[in-house]
């Protein structure tokens, strides 16, 4: 019922073109080749980083530079675990629990940082995460890497071809994206933009800032781990060069690309820098040109990226065709402004608003509010009864 009266209201576009998004993916896999569906395998892959890694940077404000390591320990770690015997799915599983555990462990010492120097600790971690790879030779494969990893089964299906692959990544792809969006709009979700805002403001009101950064930072790393994992069974195949530090950028460009703080922008960031680095790696691969060039050329462009879009699209694609939906959309289709009445809180209880919702938007948009962000996205101060 709710889809369909979404299907009627003010999400009408919003609706129909998830309809047409959900539709062209299941219809891609039966109409590209084998080089298009690994490009078409690795937007999956990316998204669900890039998922994780929009709830870390765009919600809760921590960038990191570092989700390249957490990809390349669930890919180690569930090839290791396959190649010793561990079936496939359960190695699977166990690698997504292991790259949160790291997270939460490393988190604990790393989110005490702020700013450029959690950023830089983060890069730091996953310069130390190539440097084991290559010490450990006896057990990860040192430069070399490992091969003959099995491939994913579930149950009695074995899933092989790139086809089924690409069916699997995206269906994994899809209920990471649900688990994003539900997050965003609970309770912890709206804890996380007013932390994002301004922490003390948001420790006045009840969040906890410690433990929200900390989950918050574990689950995107078990996101980016799932797809590592993922990656490591699709191929057959790893090395410490499939992970290197370009990749943690590529993936903080995603999320710019696709819109901070937006959901949807993790397949639109994923989907637009995996197509530009295909291309890029084309042209720097052609006869007679020097084997840097791929190098370079991705640098170059991820930089001159990189600015254009925080100088003119700060929202990302996302956001500007929001914008642009917004002026173009009957009245009708778009979000009514107006307050929602909400039950009066317990005395002494704080309460937290929908702030994901469009009469939160509406309201934190109107400038006779006099509140401050952080306030917005958290509800009423604390109350007392009279006598």
């Amino acid at each position: 019922m709710r889809f369909l009266r979404s299907l009627t209201g003010a999400n009408l576009p919003a609706s129909v073109a998830t309809v047409v998004i959900g539709a062209v993916t299941l219809i891609l896999p039966m109409m590209l080749n084998a080089p298009d569906l690994i490009t078409y395998v690795t937007i999956g892959l990316s998204t669900m980083v890039v998922a994780g890694l929009s709830l870390l940077i765009g919600f809760a404000g921590q960038v990191s530079l570092g989700q390249g390591a957490f990809y390349g320990f669930g890919a180690y770690a569930a090839a290791i675990m396959a190649l010793h015997g561990w079936p496939p799915l359960l190695a699977l599983v166990a690698a997504v629990a292991m790259t949160a555990a790291i997270a939460g462990i490393v988190g604990a010492v790393l989110l005490r940082l702020e700013g450029h120097a959690l950023a830089f600790g983060t890069l730091a971690l996953q310069l130390i995460f190539l440097s084991v790879l290559n010490q450990t030779p006896s057990f990860t494969g040192g430069a070399v890497g490992l091969t003959s990893i099995p491939s994913l089964t579930i149950g009695p299906i074995a899933i092989s071809s790139y086809r089924s692959y690409a069916y699997l990544v995206w269906v994994v792809a899809a209920a990471v994206l649900v688990v994003s969006r539900n997050i965003t709009r609970s309770r912890p979700g709206r804890g996380l933009r007013a932390m994002a805002t301004s922490p003390a403001a948001a420790s006045a009101t009840g969040v906890n800032v410690v433990s929200y950064k900390l989950r918050d930072f574990a689950l995107s790393a078990a996101f980016a781990g799932l797809g590592g994992a993922i990656y490591a069974f699709f191929l057959g195949y790893i090395s410490p060069d499939a992970f290197p530090v370009m990749l943690s950028i590529e993936f903080l460009i995603m999320v710019v690309v696709g819109g901070l703080g937006t959901i949807s922008g993790a397949y639109v960031g994923a989907a637009a820098i995996t197509i530009i680095s295909q291309v890029l790696t084309a042209i720097g691969t052609a006869p007679t040109l020097p084997p840097q060039l791929p190098n370079v050329l991705s640098e170059g462009v991820y930089a001159l990226l990189l600015i254009a879009l925080l100088r003119f699209v700060p929202d990302g694609v996302v956001g500007l065709a929001s914008r642009i939906t917004k002026r173009l959309l009957p009245t009708r289709w778009r979000p009514v402004a107006g307050h929602k009445v909400a039950p009066a809180p317990a005395p002494g209880r704080v309460v937290l608003e929908d702030a994901g919702s469009p009469d939160h938007d509406a309201a934190a948009a109107d400038p006779g509010q006099g509140t401050s962000p952080a306030r917005e996205a958290l509800s009423r101060p604390l109350t007392s009864t009279d006598g």
